[in-house]
């Protein structure tokens, strides 16, 4: 073993570690590059297929299976391109922004759903229609891109103002990631789910689809009841009121799920 790892360091020159240096700056450009999008769970699970059949033509002698993923891989690599195209070409967009490299942000999860819940009663109360969607693990990206661009500081005037009935950006839905009002008037998929209640409209329907196909947690505000409802996971939950709308959001959030997590743990160790 050491004398492998001797022959290796010996081998070892300054054109091996610009080599391997390039490697790795390609695929961390590509990984950035699909941030944020829904490309990202789909190349882990191509990633993951690949993996598994490459482990499992080494370890067994599978001739017919092996003779597949051999002339299969190439022709992979050469589809990727043409299926992620969309997210590969918003992502260069994303990438010459001005200013996208530097963005660091906070976020308190706290404040951030106080604010939520705040809006959401405000807007029940004066009969505005209104969908919210908080942007999770999955990136929303391609919805983002959809819509209009804000990136503004979340608050619940704002949210206010861009339900407000005569808004031009009331019709479709807001997306929010960490505490930033990313942007508005967002077009979602409707959900085809032909179990719902009839009365259910647009919104409820935009609500489920985007949580079908994503972690995303969707906020809907009936304009003809007034009734708020929570979509999670391509579950709807109706009728809640501002209590128990805090606390479900408290519960679905993920990074406060993580940090309810660790508090329990070092509480109880």
């Amino acid at each position: 073993m050491w004398n492998i790892f001797s022959e290796l360091l010996a081998n070892f020159s300054f054109a091996s570690a610009l080599d391997i240096f390039l490697v790795t700056l390609i695929f961390y450009g590509l990984f950035y590059l699909v941030q944020g999008t829904r490309a990202v769970t789909l190349l882990r699970g191509t990633v993951i297929i690949i993996l598994l059949a490459i482990l499992a033509s080494s370890a067994y002698q599978l001739v017919a299976f092996n003779w597949l993923v051999r002339n299969s891989i190439p022709a992979l690599l050469v589809a990727i391109p043409v299926i992620f195209q969309p997210e590969l070409r918003r992502a260069l967009e994303r990438l010459g922004r001005p200013g996208m490299l530097l963005t660091r942000r906070n976020v308190s999860t706290a404040q951030m759903i106080n604010t939520i819940v705040r809006a959401t009663s405000q807007l029940s109360e004066r009969g505005f229609g209104a969908l919210i969607v908080l942007e999770q693990t999955t990136g929303l990206q391609d919805f983002v891109d959809t819509g209009v661009l804000l990136d503004a500081r979340l608050s619940d005037d704002l949210l206010c103002t861009i339900f407000f009935k005569n808004s031009a950006l009331h019709d479709g839905a807001v997306i929010i990631r960490e505490d930033r009002v990313v942007a508005a008037a967002c077009m979602l998929p409707l959900s085809e789910n032909d179990t719902l209640a009839r009365e259910l409209g647009t919104r409820h329907r935009a609500a489920l689809g985007v949580t079908e196909g994503t972690d995303a947690i969707a906020i809907v505000v009936s304009e003809e009841t007034g009734q708020v409802a929570v979509a999670h996971n391509g579950r709807l939950v109706r009728h809640l009121d501002e209590g128990e709308l805090s606390r479900l959001l408290f519960r679905l959030y993920e990074p406060h799920s993580a940090l309810t997590r660790v508090v329990r743990k070092s509480a109880n160790p």
